[in-house]
């Protein structure tokens, strides 16, 4: 099928390169644009201020520890994303969940007496096709481009209702047709349209960033060479630096759920410095031009141009707009297919892939040459891993056996470069035996408050030799009350998920997975087991034999076992093998009641240790097989609090194998 990208790369390289060696070759240091009231344009924001911490876990709850992970390639909002054809098969080649797509104004404005009147079939078509392959869009409309830009979209498109009202120019490099920028009636139909687009798309599942577009050569905020350097002799058809703003304003307006990105940190004269949910998609990415080479990503400070993306972002004192606004844009199309072949560096026109990922904090990019990687490229996993959010649950905390209405916290960290832009709801649910979800609640818990756990400096901060990495974000602690009145007692497990808005519109919709061994395709990640005890059922704390905290030595090991709690135990036990129960509730201390539940179709011994004391020797008679459960009551003094620790075993001898205790 074919693809515009490669050849719009080369068309752009001539472009920007032009630029880049007329400065070069001139020997002319760079300087900082001047601000829309004529001031210097601002210094670098600097390290930003650390989020607040957030609380610390419930002391309470008995802690389950998860263990991490690589999270899936195909994550939602992140990464890769393809090119949209229409009728292909939109999930080949290398993982991803993103499809990119661009469409002319006049598609949508297509009626030429009425600038007031949408069509929005067009868009609506790519985005349910996109949505069916389990996929968001990201897009973009446009009103000049040059050449064709395949896929039946136009040229030229300016909206019909436009003639008479707008002057056309022509720009002779590109044989496009440029309108007036600066026109009254042109500003007032595009915000129109643009507020007409938020009213119907904004917080629209199907779409998951939006590039503000509009404005020049294939809506990128550049009319080169008819721009703003007019010692070329040639006219300025941008538009001026307060109407440019005019656009960014309208799209703010309009969109305050979906998240919109511009070019470049100082389109209109750097107006989105004022704009927090404005962020940067940067199309020529981690590319290096001219000769020397020089970035066009990096900042000067790192070897790059003096125009370069992050260059820019540094001078507008916003290279820090990650934290509320994501990054996007395109892998440069000349080096798609080697871009990550030196991962974590580049070489050659590759420029540091690793550092342009960590400083620009990248989200996302259209990497249309990412159909020809192996699966297994582990090189180019690694850096789609680092993009944008990476969430682990680090622990759980709950009790193992409960009744009634019980607390669940879990701790959250990321290990990637931004945030989760999104405020998908988060569920807590039980699965039974049978892996069935029987009961979901809705938490209040906000993915948007884990921020990354480090981010790296820029040279420009001063703060110390290239590496730099700052602890930044903590592990955000999140707690909820369940109501677990009404559910049959007996043995489920505990799971959490984000829900994808998308799995409301198509059964196909990519889940957000976290980084945890315990992740399951269904999108819900197994926070361990937990047993619910009938509504009649007071007091208590129950611990399973096989929570992830628990400590295993020897010979010990979890089975499958289809009576217990939970449908598992811990057998193998004695002969030196041991089960503890690390974190036991005593609540005020003192002696408490600690049942243990266990199977074992002959009778055996064990002995059981509290907090490293004397083991006591306990018999436990035969029980009707190996998965059916009986259960020994015993008097133990536990301190006060969640620090007990309960260990059982057998020197000499096998030790029956172990369901579960419960403290009364």
């Amino acid at each position: 099928m074919r693809t515009f990208a490669p050849r719009r790369g080369r068309r752009l390289l001539t472009a920007f390169c032009s630029t880049a060696l007329a400065l070069a070759l001139a020997g002319l240091p760079h300087t900082a644009q001047a601000a829309p009231d004529g001031s210097a344009a601002a210094a670098a924001q600097g390290v930003p201020d650390r989020p607040a911490p957030g609380p610390d876990p419930d002391p309470s709850l008995p802690v389950h520890a998860l263990t991490r992970a690589d999270a899936p390639l195909d994550n939602p909002l992140k990464g890769f994303a393809r090119f949209y054809q229409s009728g292909a098969d939109q999930n080949t080649g290398y993982p991803h969940a993103l499809t990119w797509s661009y469409f002319g104004l006049s598609e949508v404005m297509n009626n030429a007496s009425d600038c007031g009147s949408y069509d929005w079939s067009v868009l609506d078509k790519v985005l349910d096709e996109s949505a069916s392959y389990g996929n968001q869009t990201a897009l973009r409309f446009y009103l000049e481009y040059p050449d064709d830009p395949g896929g039946g979209h136009p040229s030229n498109a300016i909206p019909p209702c436009f003639d008479g009202h707008v002057d056309y120019r022509t720009n002779a490099q590109w044989g496009t047709t440029s309108p007036d920028y600066d026109n009254a009636y042109l500003l007032d139909g595009l915000k129109d349209f643009i507020a007409a687009f938020g009213a119907r798309y904004d917080g629209d599942p199907r779409i998951g960033f939006i590039h503000m577009g509009l404005i020049g050569l294939w809506g990128e905020w550049h009319t080169w060479p008819y721009d703003t350097d007019t010692s070329d002799s040639l006219p300025n058809y941008m538009p001026t630096d307060a109407h440019g703003a005019e656009i960014m304003r309208a799209y703010t307006s309009a969109f305050t759920r979906t998240k919109v990105e511009v070019r470049y940190p100082d389109s209109a004269g750097g107006a989105a410095a004022d704009l927090p949910s404005v962020g940067f998609h940067d199309d020529s990415f981690c590319y290096r031009e001219g000769s020397p080479l020089a970035g066009v990503t990096l900042p000067s400070s790192m070897g790059g141009a003096s125009y370069s993306q992050l260059q820019r972002a540094v001078e507008r004192g916003v290279e820090n707009r990650w934290t509320t606004a994501s990054m996007g844009g395109e892998v440069r199309p000349e080096i798609q297919s080697r871009a990550f072949t030196n991962w974590p560096t580049g070489s050659g026109d590759v420029d540091n892939m690793k550092a342009c990922i960590e400083l620009e904090h990248t989200t996302w990019k259209m990497n249309e040459g990412s159909a020809g990687y192996s699966a297994s490229d582990a090189n180019a996993a690694a850096a789609v891993r680092l993009m944008g959010y990476d969430l682990s649950v680090d622990d759980a905390y709950f009790h193992d056996t409960a009744s009634g209405s019980t607390t669940v916290g879990v701790r959250i960290s990321n290990d990637g470069v931004a945030p989760f832009y999104y405020p998908w709801t988060v569920s807590l649910g039980l699965k039974d035996a049978a892996g069935n979800v029987v009961k979901t609640w809705d938490t209040p818990w906000d993915l948007r408050k884990v921020m990354p756990s480090k981010i790296r400096a820029f040279p420009d901060w001063g703060v110390g030799s290239d590496p730099t990495y700052l602890d930044y974000g903590y592990a955000q602690y999140f707690d909820t009350d369940v109501d677990l009145s009404g559910v049959t007692a007996g043995g489920y497990h505990l799971v959490m998920k984000a829900k994808n808005p998308l799995e409301d519109i198509s059964a196909n919709a990519k889940k957000l997975r976290f980084a945890n061994t315990g992740q399951n395709a269904d999108g819900w990640l197994d926070l361990g087991a937990m047993t619910v005890g009938s509504d009649d059922t007071t007091g208590g704390a129950g611990y399973e034999a096989e929570a992830g905290g628990n400590t295993r030595t020897g010979t010990a090991v979890v089975a499958d076992c289809a009576g217990c709690s939970g449908g598992a135990k811990v057998g193998y036990l004695g002969n030196g093998a041991t089960l503890t129960f690390p974190r036991v509730d005593g609540g005020s201390g003192g002696t408490r009641q600690v049942t243990v539940h266990y199977a074992s179709a002959v009778a055996r011994s064990a002995t059981v240790q509290v907090n490293g004391g004397t083991p006591r020797t306990v018999d436990f008679p035969a029980t009707a097989d190996w998965t059916t459960p009986g259960s020994v009551t015993l008097s133990l003094g536990l301190d006060s609090g969640t620090g007990n620790s309960v260990t059982i075993g057998n020197d000499s001898g096998w030790a029956p194998d172990i369901d579960r205790i419960t403290v009364t």
